[in-house]
C-alpha cells in the first residue's frame, strides 16, 4: 500500500488550478468531516465551502467546495476518494474556465 498522496502539483508538473467539487450526499453527521479530511491530510484548507441540507425531510446534503491549491491529477484523486465515502451519492468536479462540469 502506497503512502504517497497526490498534493499540489502532480508528477506531470501540472500547475495549480481552481477546482470546484460538487458533492451530493445523505445528510448524516459524518459526511462533512470525512470530505474535509481529504483536504486536511494534505495540509490544505478549501478557499470556499458551502453546505446546505435539502430534499424531502431534509435528508440530502449538498456541498460546494472551491480550492486553488491542487493539480489536475490530485483533483481527480480527491474526487475518487470522495466517491468512496459512505453516504456520498455523487461527486462532480469542474476546473475554473472549463466549459462544463465533469464527473471527475
Amino acid at each position: 500500500m502506497s503512502s504517497a498522496l497526490p498534493v499540489a502539483v502532480n508528477a506531470a508538473g501540472d500547475d495549480f488550478v481552481t477546482a470546484h467539487f460538487f458533492v451530493q450526499a445523505r445528510a448524516e453527521a459524518g459526511v462533512m468531516p470525512r470530505v474535509l479530511e481529504l483536504f486536511a491530510k494534505r495540509g490544505l484548507v478549501p478557499q470556499r465551502w458551502h453546505s446546505v441540507i435539502t430534499g424531502p425531510g431534509n435528508g440530502a446534503l449538498t456541498i460546494d467546495i472551491e480550492t486553488g491549491t491542487l493539480g489536475r491529477e490530485a483533483i481527480d484523486y480527491v474526487a475518487h476518494c470522495m466517491r468512496q465515502i459512505v453516504g456520498v451519492d455523487t461527486v462532480l468536479t469542474a476546473i475554473a474556465g472549463a466549459a462544463e462540469a465533469r464527473p471527475g
